[in-house]
């Protein structure tokens, strides 16, 4: 039973913004799942469930695997607001960012793990992202474009 419950709570985190115990709670109810707030309470903790703010800067359960993909989303964002335009310059991508930010955009870069990618290098508002072929930068620079939508 608890298994199932768990289970029916996974689910129901992954397909609705649930942001309080008492909605969870309502949920399961409405679902004719006969719970207390305390055990919803004790699953949760189970669960290792955790809030995470969403793209609108609203709280909201997510599950640990989920956590690692509002980070992809929060990266994501960072490098959508921060680069003004990329260029190549040899077997290196550049990209130009508002000012202030390319240490972020950078960070970005990292995480999302582009191929053929040997390492990267920000300053105020320039990340250099060094690339092992010329192929590969002209590859790396076109995935980016398209990404940013130029």
């Amino acid at each position: 039973m608890k298994k199932n419950r768990q289970a029916l709570i996974a689910k129901m985190i992954r397909e609705n913004s649930i942001s309080t115990q008492e909605e969870l709670l309502a949920l399961l109810l409405a679902a004719g799942v006969t719970v207390t707030q305390a055990t919803v309470s004790r699953d949760i903790k189970e669960m290792h469930v955790v809030k995470r703010p969403d793209a609108a800067g609203n709280y909201r359960y997510c599950l640990p695997a989920a956590a690692h993909e509002q980070s992809s989303s929060k990266y994501m964002s960072i490098l959508l607001g921060s680069v003004v335009y990329t260029d190549v310059a040899m077997n290196t991508v550049v990209l130009k960012c508002h000012v202030g930010t390319a240490q972020a955009a950078c960070a970005a870069v990292d995480y999302i793990g582009l191929e053929d990618v040997a390492g990267t290098l920000a300053g105020d508002d320039t990340v250099f992202i060094l690339c092992y072929t010329l192929e590969a930068a002209a590859a790396t620079k076109e995935k980016l474009d398209r990404l940013f939508g130029f």
